[in-house]
């Protein structure tokens, strides 16, 4: 079962999830946005990436990365998504 280590009491910060599979999930409190890693360090770092892109940051998907992901460019959206993106 995860445990959960965090002090909410002015809406901000980070909670420490400790999975079941012993990794750790650090999630922002304010946005709830999430990410892990094996280790709290990892798990921040992850974090702070998820919060940037979150936040707007980040670089656009090319149609490079749309073909490299196995998606149609031209595709209007009638494609099931790949499996690593469902």
């Amino acid at each position: 079962m995860a445990t959960r280590a965090h002090d909410d009491s002015d809406g901000e910060g980070v909670e420490f999830i400790h999975e079941d599979d012993g990794s750790i999930t650090a999630r922002d409190i304010e946005t709830g946005v999430a990410s892990f890693g094996d280790t709290k360090a990892e798990a921040l770092r992850m974090l702070a990436e998820a919060l940037t892109l979150h936040e707007g940051g980040g670089e656009p998907v090319s149609d490079e990365d749309l073909e490299e992901w196995g998606l149609d460019p031209e595709n209007e959206g009638d494609e099931e998504p790949p499996d690593f993106m469902q």
